[in-house]
């Protein structure tokens, strides 16, 4: 018998019993669908924070004040903007030192136009922009001059210029941020989205003087970018920052930092960490989905050979051998076990792409998992399906026609 043959005596016994193939096959696609799901999500994110993480400077570090999970409060003094110009003297190896304060909520209105009261509200220096990977669309962006005198000028997110000022030049342009008065300089080139919510585009960089002294922040805490001339000068930076970060706030020499100096290859190490967590568990309920939907085509195959007993008889009568009765009940494992197996590989995909609408961030197909799983519904049928089609080979045709 042609293998055309038994794949077509295959799925007409399928159709023959829907049902109960439809329930095998979903135990199957569960299976399937919690590892592709699973993977294809790591991919979109991967993928995302990937984009982010090239926005933070290669050779930049980062320090900001440490937070505490056990009290929910942050640990030690405050890290105000004094600290971050007092570093930014000390330090020795450093190619540029660039501060940044939060001020979210804050409302922007530029002529009859009004944004919702959603608006990020940055103070930084004129180095944000380099030690962030940063681009600017237009005009220019803050200087140290605006920085030492405090002046009323602004940086618009993309986002911000559509909203506020539709087909007409941002760049000279008067805005109100939360009623105070400030020049447009310059317009902050488009970006990505991030996966902390909210968006860079819509956001307005100030000097950070101008926010402190507009919103009272003397005191609060700060965050330093601190990028290294080079990938190599990284660990030496870090390793200056530190000691120097410690000098400043007064840290006795048995004391632990009450500070954070963050890097890419940190962030990165911990997200992939998560990420294999993730990609770690789908698989693991997957493989319990896939054995406990082995059971069942084991069960369901049996069944089978017990109702096909007497077209097994005839059918040896006839001239078919061992091979072929054993072969056919195989292939019948393997092209349910593969139905479900597709079909959970779509549901998978669409599942974990989810991710990627969310952010408005590119789809991702893990076409070796998606394989590498069909490859092994395959492994569980033919394991699953071995006994069941041995049973129904080494039936006697005369037993088997006495069948009723």
């Amino acid at each position: 018998m042609s293998f055309a043959e038994t794949l077509r005596l295959a799925l007409q016994a399928l159709r023959a019993n829907k049902l109960r193939s439809a329930l095998t096959l979903v135990g199957m696609a569960i299976g399937v669908f919690s590892v592709i799901a699973s993977v294809t999500a790591v991919g979109v994110l991967d993928g995302t924070f990937k984009d982010n993480l090239v926005g933070l400077g290669t050779n930049t570090i980062t320090v900001e004040r440490e937070w505490d999970p056990m009290t929910g409060q942050m640990k030690g003094q405050p890290l105000p903007y004094a600290q971050a110009e007092r570093l930014d003297d000390l330090l020795t190896l450093a190619a540029s030192v660039s501060p940044k304060l939060w001020q979210g909520g804050a409302t922007v209105r530029a002529g009859g136009e009004s944004t919702e009261p959603s608006v990020g509200l940055m103070g930084t220096t004129g180095d944000y922009l380099e030690n962030n990977g940063k681009s600017l669309a237009r005009g220019r962006f803050l200087t140290d001059d605006d920085v030492r005198s405090a002046r009323s000028v602004a940086v618009l997110g993309a986002t911000l210029v559509g909203t506020l000022f539709e087909g007409v030049e941002a760049v000279g342009k008067e805005v109100r941020i939360d009623g105070r008065r400030y020049t447009v300089v310059g317009v902050a080139g488009e970006e990505a989205e991030g996966l902390g919510g909210g968006s860079a585009n819509n956001r307005v960089y100030v000097p950070i003087t101008r926010l402190i002294a507009a919103y009272g922040l003397d005191e609060a805490d700060v965050d330093i970018d601190v990028r290294a001339r080079s990938a190599e000068a990284v660990p030496g930076l870090r390793a200056e920052t530190i000691g120097q970060m410690r000098a400043i706030r007064r840290l006795p020499p048995e004391a632990e930092n009450d500070f954070e100096v963050t890097s890419n290859e940190a962030t990165a190490e911990t997200f992939d960490g998560f990420a294999s967590a993730l990609t770690a568990g789908g698989v693991g309920i997957g493989l319990i989905a896939l054995l406990a939907a082995g059971v069942g085509v084991m069960n369901i195959m049996l069944v089978s050979v017990t109702e096909r007993t007497r077209e097994i008889g005839v059918r040896k009568s006839l001239g078919a051998t061992r091979r072929d009765i054993g072969r056919q009940f195989l292939v019948e494992a393997v092209v349910l076990c593969q139905i479900g197996g597709l079909t959970g590989v779509a549901l998978g995909v669409l599942g974990g792409n989810v991710a990627a609408a969310v952010l408005d961030s590119s789809p991702a197909f893990p076409w070796a998992w998606a394989l590498g799983a069909l490859a092994g519904v395959t492994a569980v049928a033919l394991a699953f399906g071995v006994y069941p089609a041995t049973k129904a080979a080494r039936l006697h045709p005369i037993e088997a026609l006495r069948q009723e």
